[in-house]
């Protein structure tokens, strides 16, 4: 095994849009959505349940969600990225405030469902009536989960806490990659190592965090725009940390070029240029 933990976000990261987003607008009930989410005192969770029950009332099925599911745009080089970094030995891991159903139908239809080792979500489910039921991971209406940096129904890094600990347990070294694009992925970037590595979105909300609170990230952070940035820079990061040339490995003298990801940059070594992307048998 490689020693490498990836953990990926999922909307706008694996990905091109929120799946949810993706759903109201594919079935039109994205104007509904937004005119109850207002006066909606539960929250963004139970209001997607409401809207499935909306969809299931209109005598729309399981079926017909999974076909628009299908639909869900993902850049052609982020499934080839995944099965690359599955067949290093690296251990995948989804961290994301989407919903478990969506996620996995289309991570299943893609071919890449077996690549993940967990998936950390929003709970889902088809009960006996043959409706999709979508909750929040955790239940605020209940109690908070005290992080003022994230929204109510989950707390990715009290969930980057539970993975790194499970990782110390089993008294094996492990290097991670977190990649992601939102608001919600800035708390668990503050979890990272100095070992570690960040990989957030160009142009996205979590390069702006990252961006103006540089001196709060300990990892080394590495932007991307794009499918083909993303397994590009992935796999040079993958293949640098096998070879012992991590952000705190022995060979690492190189210089790292700093980042502001508000000009759209990425961080290379300061004399290598990023190699191609490996090609690894499907």
């Amino acid at each position: 095994m490689a020693g490498i933990v990836v953990v990926f976000d999922f909307d706008s990261t694996i990905i091109e849009c929120d799946s949810d987003n993706w759903l109201l607008d594919e079935f039109g009930l994205t104007e509904k959505f937004y005119q109850l989410l207002p006066t909606t005192p539960w929250g963004w969770n139970p209001l997607m349940d409401k809207m499935m029950n909306e969809l299931h009332s209109q005598g729309k099925t399981i079926e017909d969600i999974v076909e628009v599911l299908k639909r869900t745009p993902i850049h052609p080089c982020i499934v080839p990225a995944i099965k690359a970094a599955h067949s290093l030995g690296c251990e995948l891991k989804i961290v994301s405030d989407a919903n478990i159903f969506f996620i996995e139908t289309i991570l299943k239809h893609h071919g890449v469902r077996h690549c993940f080792s967990e998936i950390t979500a929003n709970p889902s489910f088809v009960n006996e009536e043959g409706r999709l039921r979508i909750g929040p991971y955790y239940d605020y209406l209940k109690s908070s989960h005290g992080c003022s940096l994230c929204p109510p129904n989950m707390c990715k890094g009290l969930v980057m806490d539970r993975i790194q600990n499970s990782l110390d347990a089993a008294g094996k070294k492990k290097f991670m990659i977190y990649l992601g694009d939102g608001s919600g992925d800035f708390c668990p970037s503050l979890k990272l190592k100095d070992s570690d590595y960040l990989m957030p979105r160009t142009n996205f909300r979590l390069c702006d965090l990252v961006s103006k609170n540089s001196n709060a990230i300990k990892a080394e952070v590495h932007a991307w725009r794009d499918g083909a940035e993303l397994e590009n820079v992935l796999l040079h990061i993958i293949n640098k940390t096998i070879n012992g040339e991590g952000s705190n490995g022995t060979s690492g003298s190189t210089p790292i070029i700093s980042v502001d990801c508000k000009f759209g940059t990425i961080s290379i070594d300061g004399h290598n240029p990023f190699p191609k992307a490996l090609s690894v048998p499907i």
